[in-house]
């Protein structure tokens, strides 16, 4: 019995260290997809309000030394292009893996996005087509080459200040996978329908959107020195 009981203990500690291993932080990471929304839908209180949550996510995951903005574009005056707002790259994910070399292989057909390397800061799969619920839309108010939109309606829920339900959102699938006139891009699959949070869980979203660090992490490593 004694021997049944030391097996079993010696089992579940082998389980609990192979599911924190599984999870274990990479020390480069420098991209994610928010593991939830601040609450308000596609309201971030702007790109300043998004900048900051990504901040926050990122120090509580242990890589706050390094400077975060969120993947999203702006239009009007004053508007940003998501691609310009995130750096040079390389960026790695939560396990270590390199996505994207620089700004220009992670708006070509070859950057190491799926379902599988985009993890939250926490190192979790985002929901996709086919889970309950489906999660898969990803803000970013952005055309596939990372600039914002032209168009005369609204692509990024009024600069994410909005969470009405007549406002919209250019959105990508980080499955790469489901409906709209680009399905497999990550970042411009199709716009949402309305901008508050059940407006975005009712097409297939919840708000999240990518954060980048826009200085590596040895290039922070080398600032703390100074």
């Amino acid at each position: 019995m004694r021997r049944v009981s030391t097996l079993s203990a010696l089992s579940a500690a082998i389980l609990i260290a192979g599911a924190q291993a599984a999870f274990a932080q990479a020390d480069n990471m420098s991209f994610f997809v928010t593991s939830s929304n601040p609450g308000d839908g596609a309201d971030l209180g702007g790109l300043a309000g998004a900048d900051a949550y990504c901040e926050t996510l990122a120090s509580e995951a242990g890589v706050g030394e390094l400077t975060w903005h969120a993947y999203l574009s702006t239009t009007g005056p004053g508007g940003e292009n998501a691609r310009d707002r995130i750096g040079d790259g390389p960026w790695y994910n939560h396990a270590g893996t390199m996505i994207a070399r620089d700004v220009e292989h992670l708006h070509s057909n070859g950057p190491n996005l799926t379902k599988g390397t985009i993890l939250t800061e926490q190192g979790e799969e985002l929901n996709g087509r086919g889970d309950d619920p489906n999660m898969h839309d990803v803000l970013t108010g952005s055309l596939m080459d990372g600039t914002a939109s032209t168009d005369a309606g609204d692509t990024t829920c009024s600069n994410w200040t909005s969470s009405s339900a007549d406002g919209s959102a250019l959105v990508g699938h980080h499955d790469r996978q489901g409906g709209g006139a680009n399905p497999s891009s990550f970042n411009s699959a199709h716009a949402s329908r309305g901008c508050g949070l059940e407006n975005l869980r009712g097409t297939g979203g919840d708000g999240r959107f990518y954060c980048f660090a826009i200085d590596g992490p040895d290039e922070a490593r080398e600032e703390g020195r100074d």
